[in-house]
């Protein structure tokens, strides 16, 4: 049987009036929302506004930020929240909303003291709930955000609450109850149409599911308690150690804290025996964009006297072309592996474990783990930004979508020829004239990299303001502590 859905037109004479329009548009935008027609929906939401009585006003904007947010234009959504909370509604919903949006912008601290606000008044509204749990989750606090997660799901059983919650439990390394969790997710969709989405999500399932009786990133137990300090070289700014993998021939491995995962290409996991389990989703700087890759496990990994195994990898098939021979192949990320991590950039050595030693330190800064470590900065003294802490990166770079809020029209256009992990980025280009601040650590007048990060923020749920890499942090002994949720640095 063939099943379809179909808005139906509407033909509105102009001398209804303007009110009856609104209410007319915002049942048909309310249509094509259900339908997951949220392109056409938000447009039909702005025009819901025009002549609109008060009470249609807050559902058309609300209606709009929903669509907005569901196909990841964040700056857009985050002057449509600006604009609906300026309303002055009191409604919870409404205001859960409107921190669902700080929280898409990249403003993580600001969405959670609105989330605690609501819980005051009201502790029932499963919202709020859903945002407190993943904001705990991301400061390092999983057992509390999974029972927020779990409070949230019993008051409501709506799809996203699923999958915030398989994504917790997945770092958690709690790959059986992640599945159950994502399976529910997929469960409680719309069924309107099977989206490329559900299936990206079905493909995860399978992956977590491939696990079986292994236990993921496990660790010999007398490790658990180990402080393991690791020497590396730079070479291109890059940080790497040598390790093997599956017990196969020594191999550079690059220390990339901004991979979610340990990442192999498809000639170095054929050599070692990592086979492809199933498809996965990716994202990074590049004009691909969004990129379908395989996903494996490798058996064991060994650096130095860390050994782990069952590491969930992704292998770079199909593999990109026309890029340089200077890319290292492979690489790994201590945090994806659950474990805080110091690189000592003056000494050549990282330390990596559960629990990290007590030492004095000069500056330190919140950090958000969701996916990737983040922290703030804030750009020309009034943009704050949420900045990814990536040591495979070589620059400090800023979002092409921050570098368009700031107004600033460079003398001359100087376009970069920049590659990242989706190939080379069309947009790139060098902006001169910036500010800069990070805590306590400024840069005045300086020139940063513009890339077009539209594409891993739609991945990754939240606006992307920018990426601090290696000449940004090879100043430092840098920490990144997920237990304390912080990022510490010391002077060299």
């Amino acid at each position: 049987m063939l099943a379809f859905s179909i808005a139906p037109i509407v033909i509105i004479a102009e001398s209804t009036p303007a009110s009856a329009r609104s209410e007319i548009r915002l049942q048909l935008a309310d249509l094509l929302f259900a339908d997951e027609r949220y392109w056409e929906a938000l447009t039909t939401y702005e025009n819901a506004k025009d002549g609109a009585k008060p009470e249609q006003l807050l559902r058309a904007s609300g209606g709009l930020l929903r669509s907005l947010l569901q196909v990841a234009e964040f700056s857009r959504a985050y002057q449509e929240a600006e604009f609906l909370n300026s309303l002055g509604s009191n409604n919870s919903e409404l205001r859960s909303l409107y921190a669902e949006a700080l929280w898409a912008f990249g403003l993580f601290a600001e969405a959670e003291q609105i989330y605690n606000e609501i819980l005051a008044v009201d502790p029932a509204n499963t919202s709020a709930r859903h945002g407190m749990g993943r904001s705990l989750a991301a400061r390092g606090q999983m057992d509390e955000g999974v029972t927020q997660l779990q409070a949230a799901i019993s008051g409501e059983e709506r799809p996203e609450y699923y999958h915030t919650l398989g994504t917790v439990l997945r770092r958690m390394h709690r790959y059986a109850e992640a599945a159950d969790a994502l399976e529910a997710y997929v469960n409680h969709l719309p069924q309107v149409r099977r989206t490329e989405k559900s299936d990206w999500v079905r493909s995860e399932i399978r992956f977590l599911r491939s696990f079986g009786d292994r236990v993921p990133l496990q660790r010999p137990p007398d490790q658990l308690s180990e402080v393991h300090t690791i020497p590396f070289r730079l070479q291109r700014d890059k940080v790497i150690v040598r390790g093997r993998v599956n017990g196969g021939d020594v191999m550079d491995l690059v220390v990339d804290t901004g991979a979610e995962q340990m990442v192999m290409s498809k000639p170095s996991a054929q050599r070692v025996g990592v086979r492809p389990i199933t498809n996965t989703l990716s994202a990074g700087v590049g004009r691909v964009g969004l990129r379908g890759l395989e996903s494996g496990r490798v058996d064991t990994l060994e650096v130095g006297t860390l050994h782990v195994s069952n590491v969930p990898t992704i292998i770079k098939n199909p593999p990109l072309s026309g890029l340089p021979d200077t890319r290292s192949e492979n690489s790994f990320s201590p945090l994806a592996l659950g474990l805080s991590t110091i690189i000592d950039y003056k000494n050549h050595h990282m330390i990596v474990a559960d629990d990290l030693p007590d030492e004095p330190f000069d500056i330190e800064m919140p950090m958000r783990f969701h996916r990737l470590a983040m922290v703030r900065g804030i750009i020309n003294s009034e943009h704050p930004k949420s900045f990814i802490v990536d040591t495979g990166g070589e620059v400090i770079s800023i979002s092409l979508s921050a570098a368009n809020s700031l107004g600033i029209v460079p003398v001359r256009h100087i376009p970069l020829r920049v590659y990242g992990t989706s190939g080379w980025d069309q947009d790139a280009f060098l902006l001169p004239g910036v500010n800069l601040m990070f805590d306590r650590v400024q840069y005045d007048n300086f020139s940063v990299v513009v890339l077009n990060l539209h594409r891993p923020s739609a991945l990754l749920g939240f606006q992307v303001g920018g990426i601090i890499g290696h000449k940004f942090l090879s100043n430092y002994r840098v920490a990144l502590d997920l237990n304390r949720g912080v990022v510490r640095l010391t002077e060299l």
